[in-house]
């Protein structure tokens, strides 16, 4: 069962909630408790909120002709790499080592935010999310997502829109 705040920072908040609340966006915090075995972090997050999985969005790291690219994905879905090269002007794009995306962010992987990165780096958020009025997106670790609107996830981190989703 998830655990609902409504923007409150709480002591020990994670580098994206303290940057919601610097930038005074409404945005809600829930928590769930992180199963590792489950196959995926996000379906996992879906069903622990009881939310579509295509209002939760998964946070991947790509390497786009050597610049490490964030997407911004439906978890029910994957990420198109010639789309997302495309949407940075890019020619070709590949997923980024793990451990590089870890270092670059500040987050784990299955927590990576696309706020309060350790490296503001270049962000698309998948169109998908302009037809919901919230999405949820990590909050920088397992087992906590943060729900927003995706204008305000797309201010926030400079994000291009554009389809880099396959469903």
């Amino acid at each position: 069962m998830a655990k609902k705040s409504k923007n409150q920072h709480q002591p020990g908040g994670t580098p994206a909630t303290v940057a919601l609340t610097a930038a005074g966006v409404e945005f809600t915090v829930h928590s769930y408790d992180h199963d590792p075995s489950h196959p995926s972090y996000g379906e996992e997050a879906a069903e622990a909120m009881g939310v579509s999985p295509d209002r939760v969005f998964k946070t991947l790291v790509a390497d786009v002709d050597g610049t490490l690219t964030v997407a911004v994905v439906p978890v029910a879905g994957s990420l198109d790499l010639k789309a997302l090269a495309s949407a940075v002007g890019g020619k070709r794009a590949a997923m980024a080592d793990p451990a590089l995306a870890e270092r670059t962010t500040g987050y784990v992987r299955g927590g990576i935010s696309p706020l309060g990165q350790r490296k503001k780096l270049p962000t698309v958020l998948d169109t998908s999310a302009t037809t919901h009025p919230t999405i949820c997106v990590s909050a920088g670790r397992r087992g906590l997502e943060v729900e927003l609107s995706p204008t305000d996830l797309a201010g926030l981190t400079g994000a291009v829109l554009a389809a880099i989703g396959r469903g």
